[in-house]
């Protein structure tokens, strides 16, 4: 006699790391430019023009022809792809982890509190929370890929493994605004997300949606992240970007953005990451969930 399949685990773990690994990979390729839009207006400290747009963004390629410039909006492409391999696969798979964990121990602390409906949502809110909380383990990674797109002199012709064995510890450097940008921002992304599918359109078995139903909730729950996390990545960002040696902290970072950029400058950044942040994760989220059962078939 088989088994009996059900939404929740169906999917050997190969299948998960392989269906979110070839999403990551592909969203990379896609997206990256744009990632490196963001991250240089976000570290940008100058007022913006329409004069000093071009610099800020290609930088030395400036001047250069059309596809000088494209390429110049790929630096740190080997730790991007490390991390976003590596963060894609995590998030498809620690998510769903966390949150069959929250139901098999809390889920009577949660029905109980916020009843049966709302129960649901905050646990899936939750366990996006606290996968986000645990991403600060590819932090190194991420900061890799920050300082190549918008301070590369601070390789100084330096490889990977020179860096993380000359570095050390300094590769954590912000971790803790790191966990508190990511705490709120995965929990509006995967709470804003099952409120969109629960009450705007009705999708009780989450893992049931249809691809349009995913589209819409994407769109809302990604928003909803990138907005609420904003001014902690802004903070986050300006601190790994620092040459390794000159440590900067947090409060820092905060007490001078303040004093020459004002309050607005903590959403540097946003608006182009809103404007792909739907269609970014749409496409991730709709080839994993594509390719996961695939895969499925054969490992």
């Amino acid at each position: 006699m088989s088994p009996p399949t059900s939404s929740k685990g169906k999917d050997s773990a190969a299948a998960r790391v392989l269906g979110s690994g070839t999403s990551g990979i592909a969203e990379l390729l896609i997206f990256h430019p744009v990632d490196t839009v963001a991250k240089r207006l976000m570290s940008n400290k100058a007022k913006v023009s329409f004069q000093t747009l071009s610099p800020i963004i290609f930088r030395d390629a400036a001047t250069a022809p059309l596809a000088g410039k494209f390429l110049s909006l790929f630096p740190g492409l080997g730790y991007a792809a490390g991390y976003k391999v590596a963060q894609r696969v995590y998030k498809f798979g620690g998510q769903p982890w966390f949150n069959d964990l929250i139901n098999k121990h809390y889920k009577t602390q949660f029905t109980n509190t916020f009843g049966e409906r709302k129960g649901k949502m905050m646990m899936q809110a939750t366990a996006g929370s606290l996968t986000g909380i645990g991403e600060v383990v590819l932090l190194p990674l991420d900061a890799l890929k920050i300082k190549r797109q918008v301070n590369p002199e601070a390789f100084r012709g330096r490889g990977f493994i020179r860096i993380f064995a000359e570095e050390g510890t300094t590769l954590y450097r912000g971790w803790g605004w790191t966990m508190a940008r990511n705490a709120p921002g995965s929990f509006a992304l995967f709470g804003a997300s099952a409120v969109t599918k629960e009450y705007v359109l009705g999708v009780e078995d989450y893992s049931k949606a249809t691809w349009g139903q995913n589209f819409i909730a994407s769109v809302a729950g990604a928003v909803a992240s990138i907005t609420v996390a904003a001014p902690l990545d802004t903070v986050k960002t300006r601190i790994q970007n620092a040459n390794f040696e000159h440590k900067v902290p947090g409060v820092t970072v905060v007490k001078e953005l303040l004093k020459n950029e004002g309050p607005t400058a903590f959403f540097k950044g946003l608006t182009p990451k809103i404007l792909v942040v739907g269609p970014k994760l749409v496409f991730s989220y709709t080839l994993a969930q594509s390719l996961i059962p695939l895969f499925s078939k054969y490992v």
